[in-house]
């Protein structure tokens, strides 16, 4: 949950608040067995329309890109802009198969060969051996409870494809992925690319070296954010 991180949190997108009010979602609390992208956009459109928000600029990372995507594809009068950071159109097998390998992990109960795996995965290796001892700690917080989570997100991604929805895209998207993505891949990294590069009110921007957490560890990506939601 971000809570547990919501000093570093607003610390990291401090830079966008004086232009904008910044909401962080979590994924609902209570999960049932099980739960897809689609759904996981419906909840999250009810909690902004709670709030009472509009037009509001969307940024989704990873599973929260797809999530955006929904969003934006399911009630348009609630996205203005999206920006989308190291997620895919769609999710093939061949897409899956590091989040096979994490769900593997998170059902055998080895909570620290997990962490130790999406770390490596998602940073470039210097900082992944950087973070090698936080991850090992972190792991040691973890119960049962998270592990069954963790299952349930991961699957919510499985046979995730939007390509067919795309046009129902109405907003202006910046997309952005890293050539040494290792989480999705070259071929999810490729599609992206390719649709998003293609179409009209779509911007796309590789970096490379900075891996799939390209949000966190990509110097300029907040500012590039900002001034995208800018115009």
């Amino acid at each position: 949950g971000v809570m547990g991180s919501a000093a570093q949190i607003a610390s990291a997108y401090q830079s966008l608040t004086e232009d904008f009010t910044v909401y962080v979602f979590d994924p609902r609390t209570e999960l049932p067995d099980k739960y897809d992208v689609a759904e996981m956009a419906e909840n999250t459109a009810e909690v902004l329309k709670a709030l009472g928000l509009e037009h509001a600029c969307i940024m989704g990372a990873s599973m929260g890109g797809m999530t955006a995507m929904e969003i934006a594809v399911r009630h348009p009068e609630l996205a203005e802009k999206l920006v989308l950071a190291s997620t895919a159109l769609n999710m093939g097998e061949a897409q899956f198969q590091t989040i096979d390998n994490w769900i593997a992990l998170a059902k055998s109960g080895d909570a620290e060969a997990l962490y130790l795996a999406f770390g490596e995965a998602v940073y470039p290796k210097e900082i992944f051996e950087q973070s090698r001892d936080a991850l090992k700690a972190a792991a040691g917080t973890v119960t049962e409870d998270d592990l069954k989570r963790f299952v349930i997100l991961a699957e919510s991604m499985r046979g995730f494809d939007i390509i067919d929805d795309l046009d129902k895209i109405e907003c202006p998207v910046l997309a952005v992925n890293d050539k040494d993505d290792h989480v999705l891949g070259a071929g999810a990294v490729d599609t992206m690319e390719s649709y998003m590069s293609q179409r009209k009110g779509c911007e796309f921007y590789m970096y490379e070296g900075y891996g799939h957490a390209l949000y966190d560890t990509a110097p300029d990506f907040k500012d590039r954010m900002l001034e995208f939601f800018r115009r």
